[in-house]
């Protein structure tokens, strides 16, 4: 078989269908594409007119959004450069050829670059076409003696130029509205679209009379010149019906990468809710997209507020990004700026940071977990909080469970209450033994301990209903031991058959007299498996298995009470009523229990006056 070589062939026939109807995911991007051509067109001739290569009078430049329900139009109009027929073949007719890109090739050794310039592919004048069944331009070039032109076009590869009858410099667009596109013949709709997409457009843009957008939002300008007034202002401005945001990082960047923005640490709950005000990305102040998750650190995504690069890369139709080298760095960058913005408020106001921890804690954690580098970064500022209501740096704590150790280089265990009213009891006898405890009570602590372990040196963590605590609590002075060892075996016997299909290893030993009947504890391994398992709601791994332990303090007043009942039958009601006593004060009695606990109370009172 002989080698051959030739070229693909592309039938126009073919592609501009698809272009036309499937380049874009949604079809009110039409109006965004439209309007920024027009703020192209617009920053374009003032490029040229500072570069003193266009000498007329600029006046003020604008685009409009006008519409007709009778005659079933949109007419996008702008007073920039204009065209004259000839780059109407140029760049219309010519699938891809972007005009913006040839401007910004030609002016890039100038002081921007053409950077203003908004357009790169050269496909977003088509999307006119997903809600027209006609397409007609009609514009006058700012070139001098330039004849206005006219072109025309129904969708298919056919067009017609003529003579046009625009008598001012600029390009109207305007939309012959297919049949099932007629919503988009509304005003409220309209100005939905410009609202989302062209809030903070360069050039002033019009629906009818009406002024859509801010042409120079806070984030272009200098950080030097603004107010903490002024970044409130701009919050509100975004999102209306928060309250105010905790402070905010401003971004300016110009190499490697060109980024600015400004971001906000919102006051958020004790939880991971949905995020529904997100990070708002812009290219050049044209909306893009509020789906950020390369561009913005996971740990990040509750953060609010506005970034804006003509870096990052988009796919043709503007609305996804791509993955590439700039992505990483703009992510890595915005990392660093957080971190150092965290260890800035520390340093200048210890007091103010701790107050605001609460908030700022379920970010720090989060970034701690899942980026390493912000981890390193995050250890001179991340808080550790006890039931005192102090604050400490892990290093700070170190030193002082160190303080009250004998063997100063034992392993250190730090006692924490995942809920301090729930296990108030735990809490109370654990502080009478003179530990601290630590309060870790957010939905990101189950995950957070695990970092904590992995990362401090000989250091674990022990709830102080855990197995491990509870040896703690009765360090002191031992209580006496009052019963012999037969007695023991006889009431641990009373108790595992009070147990009625619950799994609860039992115990029985010397304890004061004063403390619960029976200790509930559990294997802090499992109860953290279970925790995890629960952690947002899901139940990843099915139900896993209740592993408890009861410690039966053996001189107790209600555990004397068993051992002196006359009938076995007795004996097992108080026993399993004193272990409903320790489900219940770690909320762990419910339903079917709870009622026979409340009816068993009823019984036993009349059976033992």
């Amino acid at each position: 078989m002989t080698q051959e070589k030739g070229s693909i062939s592309i039938h126009t026939e073919n592609i501009f269908p698809i272009i036309k109807k499937f380049l874009y995911s949604d079809h009110e991007i039409f109006l965004r594409e439209l309007v920024s051509n027009g703020v192209d067109a617009c920053q374009k001739l003032k490029k040229l007119a500072q570069l003193g290569e266009y000498a007329g009078e600029l006046g003020d430049l604008k685009v409009s959004v006008n519409f007709d329900k009778e005659a079933k139009t949109i007419t996008i109009s702008d007073n920039g450069l204009g065209m004259t027929s000839d780059e109407i073949k140029k760049y219309i007719n010519q699938i891809a050829f972007s005009g913006a890109a040839e401007f910004v090739e030609k002016y890039k050794g100038t002081e921007d670059g053409g950077q203003q310039i908004i357009g790169h592919f050269g496909l977003g004048f088509y999307s006119a076409f997903m809600v027209s069944a006609q397409v007609e331009i009609q514009t006058l070039s700012h070139k001098p003696d330039s004849a206005p032109a006219r072109w025309i076009c129904d969708g298919n590869t056919e067009f017609e130029i003529s003579a046009g009858t625009r008598t001012e410099r600029g390009t109207d667009i305007i939309l012959h509205v297919a049949e099932d596109s007629e919503e988009f013949l509304d005003q409220l709709r309209l100005k939905s679209i410009l609202d989302k997409y062209g809030k903070f457009l360069p050039v002033e843009v019009f629906l009818g009379e009406e002024k859509i957008n801010n042409t120079n939002p806070l984030w272009t300008k200098n950080p030097a010149d603004l107010k903490d007034e002024d970044y409130i202002a701009f919050y509100k401005e975004l999102y209306p019906f928060n309250p105010d945001p905790l402070f905010w990082i401003h971004l300016n960047v110009d190499h490697p990468f060109n980024l600015t923005g400004i971001l906000y640490f919102p006051q958020v709950k004790n939880e991971l809710e949905p995020v529904r005000d997100k990070i708002q990305l812009y290219s050049r102040q044209v909306f893009i997209t509020d789906e950020v998750k390369d561009v913005v650190p996971e740990f990040l995504m509750l953060l609010q507020g506005v970034i804006d690069s003509p870096d990052i890369p988009l796919n043709v139709s503007r609305s996804y990004l791509q993955a590439d080298s700039n992505v990483k760095k703009i992510n890595n960058h915005i990392t660093k700026k957080v971190a150092d913005k965290l260890q800035d408020l520390f340093n200048q106001d210890r007091k103010s940071f701790e107050e605001k921890w609460n908030s700022i804690g379920l970010f720090v954690k989060y970034g701690q977990i899942s980026e390493d580098k912000f981890a390193e970064r995050a250890k001179g500022f991340s808080l550790l909080k006890n039931t005192a209501g102090e604050y400490f740096t892990s290093e700070e704590y170190a030193a002082k469970v160190k303080e009250k150790q004998t063997d100063k280089n034992e392993q250190q265990v730090w006692l924490y209450t995942s809920d301090a009213v729930k296990q108030s009891f735990y809490v109370e006898q654990t502080e009478k033994q003179g530990y601290d405890v630590l309060l870790l009570d957010q939905i990101i602590d189950s995950h957070y301990l695990g970092y904590l372990e992995r990362t401090l040196e000989k250091t674990n963590l022990k709830r102080i209903d855990s197995e491990v605590p509870a040896k703690l609590i009765d360090k002191g002075e031992p209580a006496l031991d009052l019963l012999t060892t037969e007695q023991k075996d006889a009431l641990k016997t009373v108790f595992e058959g009070a147990m009625e299909g619950r799994k609860i290893n039992i115990q029985v030993e010397p304890m004061n007299a004063e403390d619960l009947p029976v200790l509930l504890t559990e294997q802090e391994f499992m109860r953290r498996m279970k925790d995890m398992n629960m952690g947002r709601g899901m139940n990843m791994f099915g139900d896993m298995p209740e592993m408890l332990n009861a410690t039966i303090n053996a001189n107790h007043p209600l555990v004397n009470k068993i051992t002196e009942a006359g009938s076995e039958e007795l004996k097992k009601k108080i026993a399993r009523q004193a272990i409903d006593l320790a489900l219940l004060s770690q909320h762990k009695l419910e339903g079917k229990e709870l009622s026979a606990f409340i009816a068993r109370t009823l019984e036993l009172s009349q059976t033992m006056n």
